[in-house]
C-alpha cells in the first residue's frame, strides 16, 4: 500500500462520534492503511455534537469562504481540522452552520430525521470534493461508510465526471446494516439532486417502494464494494450480485488488514 492515495468519506467516526460498527471501521481501516504506508486524508460532518475544544478542532482558512449551490441556494461551506491523537491522521471537517451546528446528528429531539437530511448530504458530498480540489490530492481510492456519504459516488461519475483530478480514482463502497427509508423524502430529494442537471435515470433507486434507496445509489455508482456487516438484507445482497463489480466478503475487526490491503491493489486498483 505504500504511496497508494487513499480518500476515506465517513457519515461516523471515533473518537468525534460514539462507537458503532461504522464509526469504528471508519477509524480502524485507515489506521490499517497508514500502518502500511498509504497517504491518508479522512472527511467527515462536523456535526454540533463534536466538542472542538476537547478534540482540537480549527478552521482552515485557505479551504474555507467557498459557497456551494445547493437547491437554488448559496451554503457558505466551513473546514475544519483535527488530529487523531497518537495515529498522525487529520481528519477535514465539512461544516455549515445551517446544516451542522444543531445539537444532534440525524434526528431532532424527538426522534424525527431531520426534513433537510437531503440538503446536508448533498452539501457534504460536493463539500468533500471541493476540499479535496482545493488540496490538489488526487486520490487513487476514494472509499465511503454511511449514508451520509453515499451521494459521493454519484456526484463523482455524474455532477463532476469531467474533473481530471479524479479521472482515475476508484470508488469503493462499505455496504453495512442499515435502512434509509424514513431518513429524507424521496420526492423532494429526486427533485433537489436533479438541480444539479444529474439525469433522472440515475436516480430510479430514489423512486417507488425500494428501501434502503441511499445504499443503492451509492453500490450502483461504486467501482468495488465491500461488506461491511456480517447479516445483510436480501434486497441489498441482490442488489449487488446484479452488478458486475468486485466485492470483498465480510472481515472481522479482528484480522481485515491483509484483506482490505490485497483487495485495494488486486480487485479495486
Amino acid at each position: 500500500m505504500k504511496d497508494k492515495r487513499i480518500l476515506y468519506v465517513t457519515s461516523e467516526l471515533i473518537p468525534y462520534l460514539p462507537e458503532t460498527e461504522i464509526s469504528k471501521m471508519a477509524f480502524d481501516v485507515p489506521k490499517e492503511m497508514h500502518g502500511l504506508g498509504a497517504q491518508i486524508r479522512m472527511f467527515m460532518p462536523r456535526f454540533g455534537v463534536i466538542n472542538e475544544r476537547r478534540h482540537q478542532l480549527h478552521e482552515v482558512i485557505r479551504l474555507s469562504g467557498m459557497n456551494l449551490i445547493i437547491n437554488d441556494m448559496d451554503m457558505p461551506l466551513i473546514i475544519k481540522v483535527a488530529s487523531i491523537p497518537k495515529e498522525r491522521m487529520q481528519v477535514y471537517f465539512i461544516d455549515n452552520e445551517e446544516y451542522f451546528k444543531r445539537k444532534s446528528v440525524y434526528t431532532d429531539e424527538d426522534g424525527k430525521f431531520f426534513e433537510d437530511n437531503d440538503e446536508r448530504a448533498i452539501f457534504f458530498a460536493k463539500g468533500v470534493v471541493e476540499t479535496v480540489k482545493k488540496l490538489k490530492w488526487a486520490p487513487d481510492i476514494i472509499h465511503i461508510h454511511g449514508w451520509m456519504s453515499s451521494l459521493l459516488p454519484l456526484y463523482l461519475k455524474e455532477y463532476y465526471k469531467n474533473d481530471p483530478l479524479f479521472a482515475d480514482s476508484k470508488i469503493v463502497t462499505t455496504v453495512s446494516n442499515y435502512n434509509t427509508d424514513d431518513v429524507l423524502n424521496k420526492e423532494k430529494f429526486i427533485k433537489k439532486i436533479k438541480f444539479d442537471q444529474i439525469p433522472e435515470e440515475k436516480l430510479v433507486s430514489l423512486q417507488g417502494v425500494n428501501s434502503n434507496c441511499l445504499l443503492k445509489i451509492a453500490i450502483e455508482n461504486s467501482d468495488a464494494v465491500i461488506l461491511g456487516s456480517e447479516d445483510l438484507s436480501e434486497e441489498i445482497t441482490a442488489h449487488i450480485s446484479n452488478l458486475n463489480i468486485p466485492v470483498l466478503d465480510f472481515q472481522s475487526l479482528d484480522n481485515f488488514t491483509e484483506a482490505y490491503s490485497n483487495f485495494y491493489l488486486n480487485e479495486v486498483l
